[in-house]
């Protein structure tokens, strides 16, 4: 493995010499990347919202609409480690561009869907181009910027991914309440034509093309297993907390295992032979990269999963309409936004215990939310919970982007969308653990009856495993470093 200074000064002549010119790219290159980031982000969390509104109009069951929800959600994660290895081949603007395509295009057959079936085949396509799309984005920033620079750029990667996740209930609330030319629920969906349009006109004109020094072939055989194990998986996870675990379920996770350990030989029987691996387990071997994966895997369980649960009791515990709960969600995005901006700057004074006050923070949040909660009951105004929320989006505003930065800080140029590839597919597949986590703590401590004053309580033993994740976090980063490493440079 190179050390930093030289993968830097690597990654930066990559992208001069790739890109035909001397000029150092600006924050176009920036704003591109983020934008595909906010819409495929949005659209994981937009349509909880629209779900009624599909079932009215489309006549859907609940299953199917589920599998709506279910259908991208699989397909964006199970998809990730593939279409990052795509970009190290092929470069990582083109898989950029082909992944904004597509997505474009399946947001707007979603918007043109005559039944259920259809959605659910389109959010799949949907889902695929944004697995495509997505780990460009951090293997670009990686490549495109450096140092101080590539810090910031990370820590408005981090800001981009929480605010669409709080303001995915927002957009979704409003979009349906307008209706806008009748169009109901297909709003959510329409307006990813004009904005995929635009990013693909700019793309290459502000994006320098860049990938992996080594080229080679796809590793077919590892595409259709890391695909089938991860969709096992997430898919087991998802709809064992909807449809209280099944056994074909439980079947999924346990063929999960041997798929996986196949996976990983397979990759080991390419790299001896001297053939290209779908992802390279020498990764692995920095232990900034493999613990600070383990490290973002126990935070986004914490965090994504926290979304559902304040969905979950905003609206049916309180009472509160999408758009009303979409209100609540902003004074989370607030502390969120305020805190990213601050991250780094705090950097700057706190170094590396950054990475574990973050988690802290958040930890207190939750606390301070759930102990909020209790005390208001069914009749507290529930402005109470306002500052509470604040602490929590301060903590996540802490973590999101300064973590994610640190952790591929490290890695070679070569592998950079590989390596994003594989941290984006921990954070979505720990936001699907994370809701089956507490699914099976929340739902039980509801009870069948499910009135609105059991809801404080369930909402309060449902925070309980988070803050147990925010906690382990907080110690496994303290492991990231070597002696005398300085993270996040």
């Amino acid at each position: 493995m190179t050390t930093d200074a030289e993968s830097s000064t690597r990654l930066e002549e990559e992208v001069t010499s790739l890109s035909g010119g001397a000029r150092r790219p600006g924050w176009g290159a920036l704003a591109i990347v983020m934008v595909g980031t906010f819409i495929t982000v949005l659209d994981y969390f937009i349509t909880n919202v629209a779900v009624p509104a599909i079932q009215a109009d489309l006549g859907a069951t609940h299953a199917q609409s589920q599998l709506v929800i279910v259908g991208y959600g699989v397909a964006f994660t199970a998809g990730m480690i593939t279409g990052g290895r795509l970009g190290d081949l092929y470069g990582r603007r083109r898989m950029f561009s082909l992944g904004m395509l597509g997505f474009t295009l399946a947001s707007g057959l979603c918007a043109v869907a005559q039944d259920a079936d259809a959605l659910i085949v389109f959010r799949v396509l949907q889902g695929a181009a944004a697995a495509l799309m997505v780990p460009q984005v951090l293997g670009i920033l990686g490549v495109v910027y450096t140092g101080a620079a590539r810090a910031r750029a990370f820590v408005v990667y981090g800001l981009v991914v929480g605010l669409a996740g709080v303001f995915g209930q927002v957009i979704g609330g409003a979009l349906i309440s307008v209706d806008v030319a009748g169009l109901d629920w297909r709003t959510i969906f329409l307006i990813n034509l004009p904005v995929g349009v635009v990013a693909l006109v700019l793309t290459p004109r502000l994006i320098p093309e860049s990938r992996g020094a080594q080229g080679g072939r796809l590793d077919l055989a590892g595409v259709v297993l890391a695909t089938v194990t991860l969709a096992a998986v997430v898919l087991a996870l998802i709809e064992g907390q909807e449809r209280d675990w099944p056994l074909w379920t439980w079947l999924l996770l346990v063929a999960a295992v041997p798929l996986g350990a196949g996976f990983i030989a397979h990759q080991r029987r390419r790299t001896r032979k001297g053939l290209s691996p779908l992802i390279d387990l020498e990764l692995f071997r920095s232990r900034r990269f493999s613990v600070g994966l383990a490290a973002m895997l126990t935070y986004f369980l914490a965090m994504g999963s926290f979304f559902f649960l304040l969905a979950l009791y905003l609206q049916q515990g309180r009472g509160l309409s999408p758009a009303e709960a979409g209100l609540v969600f902003l004074t989370l995005g607030g502390g969120y936004f305020g805190s990213s901006l601050l991250s780094t700057r705090l950097a700057e004074r706190l170094g590396h215990r950054l990475y574990a006050a973050g988690p802290l923070t958040l930890a207190a949040g939750y606390v301070l939310v759930g102990l909020t909660a209790r005390w208001l009951g069914t009749d507290g105004h529930i402005l109470w919970l306002l500052a509470p929320l604040i602490v929590a989006g301060v903590g996540m505003g802490m973590t999101t982007g300064p973590l994610t930065g640190a952790v591929l800080a490290g890695v070679d140029g070569e592998h950079a969308a590989a390596a994003s590839g594989a941290a984006n597919t921990v954070q979505e597949g720990a936001v699907a653990i994370g809701v089956a986590v507490v699914g099976t703590v929340f739902f039980p401590a509801l009870g069948e009856a499910a009135a609105p004053e059991d809801y404080p309580h369930a909402f309060g033993v449902g925070l309980i495993p988070l803050v147990v994740f925010c906690l382990a976090s907080s110690v496994i980063v303290r492991f990231m470093r070597s002696r005398g490493e300085r993270l996040g440079s």
